[in-house]
């Protein structure tokens, strides 16, 4: 048997996958800990081992921050703090368990890092399809920027005399996803697609069923975790889309921030938590801001989409959507009864994006997900998978 160490950042999209591979590791007999902020950790992973790493004090981003900005945010104030607040803690993980491999989200930059240096095999959890698009193509000073920012981490945390891109491991890189969603994409060579691993919820939030009419379309309006402060003018104008179909349509809205007021009638039930997995079986589609977790989950049941985008990989994400024909894209900023009704009417009304949806499910299905993942971790643990294209 083996020992796996995953090292996560601070973010639910990013430790879901993750669980769901670490449990079916686990049941095969395998051991497993993690190395993570254990509050998070904990409350997704449950009873696991967890070796705790700090994280900076402050990683709330600044609202409105769009482009340049947020892709300045993301490797200035995020993605570097975070790498050098997590770098001992990861030290002290690999000296107390002492793994046999690292599995290291392309966001817990800490996990390669100290991996390369220690000289430990780690393949990379690649926990959206973003990763392999070529978002920034044509953009070669950008680029050069961001090269600028791995060789500085490099010298810090890691070992200066390797010279890739360590945000992909040399070995293994999971992929999340599946090509009927990426496109025809560029990937090393050492990817594997394994598609979507949905955790299982040990607690699944409470939902009134009987709320449910049979004979109406149910729409889930979900904008994530970390979008609370920025969604009540688009959750209001899905509510207005909403009723203006109400005889054709009704909506479950996740509200943690409680824009909307606790509604609850017969056409809109909004809940700050939502049992995501188990509505999504029973829903006709979903409007979201292009998380890839959301539209991963949705899809892996066959549901369209409507995507409205927000920042970080989110619109490449609803870019991929569109092409694969399983949805439609809205504006975010600029979303109103309107353009969201219209949208839903399209995806709720032409059989063509279910179609494209349930192709999606298909290929996610095939791939195998968590045991797919692990099957792949148990050979590159013994040293079956290392570098083989």
């Amino acid at each position: 048997m083996s020992r796996f160490l995953f090292v996560v950042p601070p973010l639910v999209g990013h430790i879901n996958p993750a669980v769901a591979v670490a449990a079916e590791l686990g049941g095969r007999g395998h051991h497993v800990a993690w190395a993570g902020l254990p509050g998070i950790v904990g409350e997704l992973a449950g009873r696991a081992e967890i070796h705790a790493c700090d994280v900076p004090r402050d990683l709330q981003r600044p609202p409105g921050l769009r482009g340049m900005a947020a892709l300045r945010y993301l490797w200035q104030d995020f993605l570097a703090p975070l790498a050098g607040a997590m770098a001992p803690g990861v030290e002290r993980a690999v000296a107390a368990f002492r793994p046999d491999v690292i599995v290291a989200d392309q966001q817990a930059l800490a996990g390669a890092l100290v991996a390369e240096r220690l000289g430990i095999p780690h393949a990379t959890s690649a926990t959206t399809s973003a990763e392999f698009s070529a978002a920034l193509a044509g953009m070669p000073k950008v680029e050069e920027w961001i090269g600028r920012q791995l060789d500085g981490l490099r010298a810090a945390f890691g070992n200066p005399l390797q010279t890739h891109d360590f945000r992909f491991s040399p070995d293994l890189v999971l992929a999340f996803t599946t090509r009927a969603l990426t496109g025809d994409c560029a990937v090393p060579p050492q990817t594997r697609f394994v598609g979507p691993a949905p955790a299982h919820r040990a607690v699944p939030a409470p939902f009134p069923w009987e709320w449910r009419d049979g004979g109406r379309h149910t729409v889930l309006v979900s904008l994530g975790t970390a979008n609370t402060g920025l969604g009540g003018h688009f959750l209001t104008e899905c509510a207005a889309a909403v009723r203006d179909r109400a005889r054709r349509v009704q909506a479950v809205i996740a509200d943690p921030g409680g824009v909307l007021g606790g509604v609850s009638d017969p056409d809109i039930l909004t809940m700050p938590r939502v049992p995501q997995l188990a509505l999504l079986s029973g829903m006709s589609a979903v409007v979201c801001h292009a998380g890839h977790n959301t539209v991963a989950e949705s899809l892996l049941h066959g549901v369209p989409l409507v995507v409205a985008p927000i920042r970080d990989d989110q619109p490449v994400v609803a870019a991929q959507v569109v092409t694969a024909g399983a949805g439609i894209r809205v504006r975010f900023g600029r979303g109103d009864r309107r353009t969201i009704g219209a949208a839903l009417d399209a995806v709720l009304g032409d059989p063509r994006y279910r179609a494209a949806a349930e192709r999606v499910r298909e290929s996610f299905r095939a791939a195998g997900g968590a045991a797919s993942a692990a099957t792949h971790l148990e050979a590159f643990a013994t040293g079956q998978q290392r570098g083989r294209p």
